[in-house]
């Protein structure tokens, strides 16, 4: 008995210091995953139980973006603009001498932690997250056997290795160790970047045995081939399957793509069991987002180098204490608003070039209203703005417009620009995209005075990683 009590005393005069009340940040980040992918939000086919829970525990927007991205690895300006708080005009995509939210929220007492994906550089992730470990530095590469490393003292990568084991598995089992290890009463911010679903799309056999490819139900706007050239039909995601794509083409790739999304549902709920068997899940804001959406087939496209609703929208999760439960907003909202909402959670102080606006209102429920419209770029090849009904894309690279009705066209299948009833339509949106070039910083003119042709012949053009 004496032995018992003495334990109690000695684990009491260990935690000693006063509780800090602001919540815990759990980030779950995922690469390449489109906004249609979670069970509980509409998608009858994917099985994603861990992610169906957060929906049922906290708020689900239906209109979040990325601005895009001014190179065809559209993930590192999505991630810088999520990181420093900025639009994608105003960014540095390596984040050199950027005060980025982990960094402030670490100058406000949190304990912060990574691992996975970094792909905005050494000296920036050493600043944001002094404490990291199994990190891929980089774009690419296998999901087993991937490249990694500790960050280390001087703000470099220690111990690289390549471990078999699948990255989301490795990536869930460091964020665990952490929880374990991480003293109670301080606030802790935890960044888990999954390299989950971007291709390879290597996942374990008991995920892939979920789907059956034949089974799989195309999407409403899927096509063989793109109807127009829009500057960037030769990238090599584009390349990922010939031209024109079949039916059973993209029903396998879905496939390949849903059970590795299955797989990363399954490590998040690995992370979220732990914060529960720790005490902390109660005291915990938990997000998933992703750094942009896909193609794999609709409007004959595979990757995300363009402007349309599957590529330019993002799933965003949040739940946690203050948060509105089982809600879903239509409020608009950039990836870089997240910033001043982790800094307004933590009572943080927002440097005055953040270009977010915080969501705090509108996952308390007390609003709807965020912003008025969207601004969606790629390169200087389109720009798309959309409003609470339509949406405008303007393809400067052939000088070519679209109108798209998604009150009643959410998929993007038919275009109005060309009809004389929508006329001032037309001209309003291109005003408003106007106004919000000018008010992010975007000088990129809308029309192309040498623009490219119109059709381009893919039939002559191999597979990624195949000669003709």
């Amino acid at each position: 008995m004496w032995a018992a009590w003495l334990s109690v005393w000695l684990a009491l005069a260990q935690d000693n210091s006063p509780k800090d009340a602001r919540p815990n940040i759990v980030f779950f980040f995922a690469d390449d995953q489109r906004a249609d992918t979670i069970a509980a939000l509409g998608n009858g086919q994917i099985k994603t139980p861990h992610l169906d829970s957060l929906v049922k525990e906290g708020t689900s927007f239906n209109r979040a973006y990325i601005m895009g991205g001014l190179q065809g690895a559209v993930c590192v300006p999505s991630r810088a603009q999520m990181l420093s708080g900025k639009g994608l005009f105003r960014i540095q995509e390596q984040l050199k001498n950027t005060t980025t939210w982990p960094l402030v929220l670490r100058q406000a007492g949190y304990l912060t932690f990574a691992t996975g994906k970094w792909h905005n550089g050494a000296p920036s992730l050493a600043l944001a997250f002094p404490n990291a470990r199994s990190i891929h530095l980089g774009g690419m590469s296998n999901q087993f056997g991937t490249p990694m490393g500790d960050m280390g003292p001087e703000g470099k990568l220690i111990n690289q290795r390549q471990p078999e084991a699948h990255c989301s598995e490795i990536f869930a089992d460091e964020a665990i160790t952490f929880l374990k290890q991480a003293p109670q009463g301080k606030p802790l911010a935890i960044y888990i970047a999954f390299k989950s679903p971007h291709d390879p799309r290597q996942a374990p056999k008991k995920f892939q045995d979920l789907y059956d490819p034949a089974k799989i139900t195309l999407p409403a706007n899927y096509l063989p081939e793109h109807p127009f050239n829009n500057g960037e039909l030769l990238i090599r995601d584009e390349r990922l399957e010939k031209w024109p794509r079949s039916k059973a083409a993209i029903q396998k790739h879905l496939a390949d793509y849903y059970a590795i999304i299955s797989h990363q549902d399954a490590q998040i709920g690995r992370v979220l069991e732990v914060l529960k068997k720790t005490g902390r899940f109660g005291n915990t804001v938990i997000v998933f987002a992703a750094d942009n959406g896909l193609a794999i087939g609709s409007h004959g496209l595979m990757g995300k180098q363009n402007v349309y609703e599957h590529s330019s929208r993002i799933p965003l999760v949040v739940a946690g204490p203050g948060v509105k439960k089982g809600a879903r907003t239509d409020a608009f909202c950039y990836n870089f608003d997240l910033y001043p909402t982790f800094a307004e959670l933590a009572n943080a102080q927002v440097p005055k070039e953040v270009e977010g606006k915080s969501l705090v209102r509108v996952l308390r429920g007390e609003t709807d209203a965020h912003r008025q419209v969207i601004l969606t770029s790629y390169r200087g090849f389109m720009r798309g703005i959309r409003d609470g009904r339509w949406k405008l894309i303007v393809t400067m690279a052939i000088n070519k417009k679209q109108l798209f009705d998604l009150q009643n066209d959410p998929e993007e299948t038919k275009d109005l620009s060309s009809d004389p009833a929508h006329g001032e339509t037309v001209a309003r949106l291109t005003g408003l995209l106007e106004l919000e070039q000018k008010e992010f910083g975007d000088s990129a003119p809308l029309r192309n005075e040498k623009p490219l042709p119109a059709k381009i012949d893919l039939s002559k053009v191999p597979p990624e990683g195949k000669k003709k």
